[in-house]
């Protein structure tokens, strides 16, 4: 037995308004056909007037909570993935803290885009295992939809808003995060990007993207890091029990399952529903197979993504 970071709860949160690719195609110019046809985008969630990144991260948390049997007085530890906070600063974690009722904790934000759930998860682990705390909350959160250019067709039928929360808890067991790789690569800074920031423009600035170029470097990428992690856990592709992907793109989940050899139904696939949630897409992901009963207690679960930087991980662990 080993002490490890074991998964206690899962949570999610959606803005309320739902957004068609039908009710898209009346503001920009694509069609359903043409949505579906390159992503596998249907539909996704745009947060409205009172709705933040922390208000969604709060009741994805409060979710995990409750489905983990754990008080809020027991988190010691809050990081929480995004690119898109309510504030430049403090950190979107602290007014999830505030909300929760919880008086003292270590809270904080960890910013690596589409993969920042993968770091943020791998930071909790690592301070969970040192003693730091006994209980984490982990969530990817986003309300990516107020980046977005939607004059740029390219660009703005491809994400939305949401939240994912694990509630974490350090445990003597062979189960839990068995182990995690992380990755960044600063010289694709151009591929995937945000054209504005505190320190350049001062404004928040619009997404921008090259989308051929970075659906190759997914691809090998993902592939690359899914071996690796699954090296590292002492694990091989059979044993693989549910990937649970970054939901970027439909196509990208195809390519990165057959470059591994699995079979696409071991693939957990939101991107339909959901679009492209950013940090909050793996754990929107887990929650919901979690839920529907297909992520079982025992089952060996890999979490990967990749996002703008390049960052790419990876995840390994027993649920």
């Amino acid at each position: 037995m080993s002490l490890r970071s074991v998964v206690l709860g899962v949570g999610s949160a959606l803005p309320k308004r739902r957004v068609t690719n039908e009710e898209l195609a009346e503001r920009v110019d694509t069609s359903d056909q043409w949505i579906v046809e390159r992503t596998g985008i249907r539909s996704r969630y745009v947060a409205e007037d009172g709705e933040t990144t922390a208000s969604l991260a709060t009741e994805a948390a409060r979710r995990a909570l409750e489905y983990a049997g754990v008080e809020a007085a027991d988190i010691g530890l809050i990081v929480l993935a995004t690119a898109t906070p309510d504030q430049t600063f403090p950190s979107s974690a602290t007014k999830v803290q505030a909300a929760l009722g919880i008086n003292d904790c270590i809270a904080f934000d960890v910013h690596a885009v589409c993969t920042g759930f993968l770091y943020a998860l791998s930071v909790a682990d690592s301070m969970l295992r040192s003693g730091s705390s006994k209980k984490a909350l982990v969530i990817g959160a986003e309300t990516f939809t107020r980046l977005l250019d939607w004059e740029d067709r390219t660009t703005c039928v491809l994400f939305g808003d949401g939240a994912g929360a694990l509630v974490l808890g350090a445990e003597e067991t062979d189960k839990g995060i068995l182990a995690t790789r992380l990755h960044a690569d600063g010289r694709h800074n151009d591929l995937l990007f945000v054209d504005g920031g505190p320190s350049t423009t001062g404004t928040v600035g619009k997404l921008r993207m090259k989308g051929r170029e970075v659906f190759r470097h997914a691809v090998v990428n993902l592939a690359d890091v899914l071996n690796e992690v699954l090296e590292a856990a002492g694990l091989t592709s059979a044993d693989v029990d549910w990937v649970v992907p970054h939901q970027a793109n439909a196509r990208i989940l195809d390519a990165t399952a057959k470059k591994l050899g699995l079979p696409s139904e071991k693939v957990v696939v939101t991107v339909d529903e959901h679009a492209n949630t950013s940090a909050a897409s793996v754990p929107l992901a887990f929650d919901k197979a979690v839920r529907d009963g297909r992520i079982q207690h025992g089952d060996i679960v890999v979490l990967e993504a990749m996002g703008g930087g390049f960052t790419w991980g990876a995840a390994a662990l027993r649920y």
